[in-house]
This record gives structure tokens, C-alpha cells and sequence, in this order.
């Protein structure tokens, strides 16, 4: 670690602990040259893997597209903005600890459909008839019949 004031190279640890919320480690160091102290912090890097498009090309996840996508299914639907964060975060979640560094568009779409299964049948019925591409009333049917005879979770 180099010092920020003189450049020097060799800087001793003179303190180690996490951060209150423990995703980081906070180090506290004296540079042997200058003497003089700074702190530093080490935190895990996590890089959400790349998206790879149907036509072969690869681009950034963007967490902002995510959230258009499950807007505008979700458009003028009772569905908190909490919960629209909730299933953000856990589509975000299964793409970092997949592990993988690229990742192909149709899994994204998959995730999504999924969510917004979860949150509003209305929802995942507007967003499924354009990515599947329904042509016809008889893939609106199916995907309704699919939607009907999914179990229902027991009444708190």
C-alpha cells in the first residue's frame, strides 16, 4: 500500500477492524518513511456478470433497464415501490451468486417473469405475451390456465 503523502511503499497495519455494518475492513496504517497515519478499506468486489444479448453481442447488466422492464409491466398495477426494490434485489442476487461472468439475456427474462409472478398475475401476463411473443388468444389462454392452477398459499 503506498502512502498518499510521500508514495512511499512501506506502510506497517497499525489497527485492524470491520465496519459497523461488517462489510468492510477498516485498516489504520503509518507509513514508515513520513510517519504520518491514514486509513484504508478492503471490501469485497463484486462484478454482476455480462449480458449476453440473442444477436451474439455482450453488454453491462443495467439495474436501470431492470426497473423499466418491471414498470412498465407493472403500470397503474397496486404494487408497492418496496416490493418492485425487493424483487430487484433479489433478481440482482441470484445473478451475483450464480458466479458466473456472463449471462445470457433469456435467464434475465426468466428471473423477471418469476418475480412478477410472485408479485401480480396481471403484471407477469403483460410482461410474458412480449417476451414470449404470444401471436395468438390460445398463448394468452395457456399462460392464464398456468397462472389458475398454480397452488395457492395458505391464508395467514
Amino acid at each position: 500500500m503506498k502512502c498518499p503523502f510521500c508514495q512511499s511503499e512501506e506502510t506497517q497495519v497499525v489497527d485492524t477492524r470491520a465496519t459497523e455494518e461488517a462489510d468492510a475492513i477498516r485498516r489504520r496504517r503509518r507509513c514508515l518513511q513520513c510517519e504520518k497515519r491514514f486509513t484504508t478499506y478492503e471490501r469485497v468486489e463484486l462484478a454482476m456478470p455480462v449480458v449476453v444479448k440473442k444477436n451474439g453481442s455482450r453488454t453491462e447488466f443495467d439495474p436501470a433497464k431492470l426497473r423499466s422492464s418491471l414498470m412498465l409491466a407493472l403500470r397503474k398495477r397496486p404494487v408497492s415501490a418496496q416490493a418492485v426494490d425487493g424483487a430487484i434485489h433479489r433478481i440482482e442476487e441470484k445473478l451475483l451468486s450464480s458466479g458466473e461472468r456472463e449471462v445470457i439475456s433469456g435467464h434475465i427474462g426468466e428471473l423477471v417473469m418469476r418475480e412478477l409472478k410472485r408479485l401480480d398475475k396481471i403484471a407477469y401476463i403483460r410482461f410474458a405475451s412480449v417476451y414470449k411473443s404470444f401471436e395468438d388468444i390460445a398463448e394468452f389462454q395457456d399462460a392464464i390456465a398456468e397462472i389458475v392452477q398454480e397452488p395457492k398459499p395458505p391464508a395467514k
